[in-house]
């Protein structure tokens, strides 16, 4: 039987989604982008999940679009098909209530820097590298590049790393805020998992509704965001984590967040 294209394991509460064709630096395909959306959902469902590392198996995160499949889709409607159901896993990940961290272990190139800037963090080894590479193939950015990047880096750089291509390290990623930390390349994993497993100790609820309304931050008005805040922490005042949050600061101890 032939392994997936992407695998889940699953320690504790934290949950690793691991990008699963190495020989093809875990490039996009058919049944990379299928298998993913299959584990995507599998995460949403599973309540003991609460946090999850997104990373890839071998020496590169991803290298983004296959390219020997994006040969065979010839014709507008099965290239269209493809780009949006890639997209879609972009929406999934910024949607789903679970904070999402990229481990970048290696290249991050075209579609595979995109799905690391949907991440809510990133984490990169040191010898990783960063490239919007589209326009060496002729192409655009997608999966949700055009949107993320100049968000995180401004527009201006943003045009200037689309329009080149240009491959940066992990030091000028951090440089331009596309990266959260920085790890020697041996020590990339055991602190990804101290961070994930300390964060899904936290309050799994407000946790969720934070990320929710960050990624919606952009776009509102002060006045709409106010408001907004005012409706999650009403919602986040009722819960039962709210109530073990106070008592465990009287107590002078550690909470025990159960996401209720």
């Amino acid at each position: 039987m032939t392994e997936k294209t992407v695998l889940l394991k699953k320690e504790g509460n934290v949950g690793t989604i691991i990008l699963n064709r190495p020989k093809a630096l875990n490039s996009f395909n058919q049944e990379l982008i299928e298998d993913f959306h299959q584990v995507l959902d599998e995460v949403k469902k599973d309540e003991e999940i609460r946090v999850v590392i997104l990373t890839g198996n071998g020496k590169a995160f991803s290298a983004g679009g296959d390219l020997f499949h994006l040969e065979q889709l010839n014709t507008p409607k099965a290239g269209r098909n493809f780009i949006v159901q890639a997209g879609e896993l972009i929406s999934t990940i910024m949607k789903t209530e679970k904070p999402f961290i990229a481990m970048v272990n290696g290249v991050a190139a075209g579609a595979g820097f995109n799905l690391a800037l949907a991440c809510d963090i990133i984490f990169s080894a040191k010898s990783a590298r960063f490239g919007q590479s589209f326009v060496n193939v002729g192409l655009v950015p997608d999966c949700g590049g055009l949107y993320l990047l100049p968000r995180i880096v401004g527009l201006h750089k943003a045009k200037e790393l689309m329009f080149t291509a240009q491959l940066i390290n992990a030091e000028t990623a951090y440089s331009l805020g596309i990266v959260n930390q920085i790890f020697e390349d041996d020590k990339l994993t055991e602190a990804t998992y101290n961070f994930a497993t300390e964060l899904a100790q936290g309050p799994p609820i407000a946790l969720g509704l934070i990320k929710k309304a960050l990624n919606r931050s952009l776009e509102l008005t002060l006045e709409d965001v106010l408001e907004l805040e005012a409706d999650l922490q009403t919602i986040c005042m009722q819960t039962e984590d709210h109530r073990e949050g106070v008592t465990a600061f009287k107590e002078k101890r550690k909470p025990v967040f159960k996401g209720e």
